[in-house]
């Protein structure tokens, strides 16, 4: 009797026509049968948005050959939750798959990142989840050098599981650089120093362009940002748990005195 084949759902923040996001449904296609949700526009940077004010749309499109796709007016956790709800009515998919996002995710970006996010909302609903990222934010970037990971590392999730409420988090170098294998790391600490170039309208009127660098913090060799620097694809053990676990016999310490 054939092994039934998983169902694999397939979404990201860069919208439904990304480079990115054909690659990964291309390289499920080769595991599993495939669900694509996701956005009909850009959602970069959207973090973990939902959208509670205005209603959404989700309309089914014929955009590659024998792929079930749906394009949602909303960011991607609401691709996530429509699907589920919607789509899956509730049955969910044996993996989620996030990406391939044009641009790394790693560090403190994770914290921003729609792609990620996506994922972390497939993770929330017990479904086991991968973001996917490469550094290149091209339109014409080659995933070439992903895609033999991206497949390997669903196979794998798919066989062992992920511990309960944990994701991954994958970030794939430029494809100038020679893929040396994987690493499985810690989130290096970083941060982002903004900047605001002041602009005024027709009108006189102030408005404010973000700019900003992105400032490593962390020399650790065992962190994504090293690994993927020296060529290797970064893998980080990811979970939405936000608790400061480490900071909860310290504060039981302190003294609420409220009258």
């Amino acid at each position: 009797m054939a092994k039934k084949k998983p169902t694999i759902l397939v979404v990201n923040d860069d919208g439904i026509t990304a480079p990115g996001i054909k690659v990964l449904l291309e390289e499920m296609q080769k595991i599993g049968h495939v669900v694509v949700v996701a956005p009909d526009s850009p959602q970069s940077g959207m973090g973990h948005a939902i959208t509670i004010g205005k209603p959404l749309r989700l309309d089914k499109i014929d955009l590659y050959e024998g792929v079930e796709m749906y394009k949602c007016s909303g960011t991607p956790v609401d691709c996530v939750k429509l699907a589920v709800n919607k789509i899956f009515k509730g049955k969910k998919p044996d993996l989620c798959v996030s990406g391939i996002n044009h641009g790394l995710n790693y560090s403190i970006n994770v914290l921003y990142s729609g792609t990620m996010s996506a994922a972390v909302e497939g993770a929330i609903e017990d479904i086991p989840s991968i973001g996917f990222s490469l550094d290149d934010f091209s339109h014409h970037a080659d995933f070439t050098h992903c895609r033999p990971y991206v497949r390997a590392i669903a196979q794998q999730v798919l066989q062992h599981g992920l511990q309960k409420a944990t994701l991954l988090n994958v970030n794939f170098p430029h494809s100038s650089k020679e893929l040396k294998g994987i690493k499985i790391c810690r989130q290096a600490t970083a941060k982002w120093f903004e900047e605001f170039d002041e602009r005024l309208d027709p009108y006189e009127r102030q408005y404010y362009w973000m700019t900003g660098k992105f400032q490593l913090l962390d020399r650790g060799e065992d962190t994504d940002a090293f690994a993927l620097s020296n060529g290797y694809v970064s893998i980080v053990p990811t979970q939405f748990d936000m608790t400061a676990h480490h900071a909860i016999t310290d504060l039981n310490s302190w003294s609420f005195d409220v009258k």
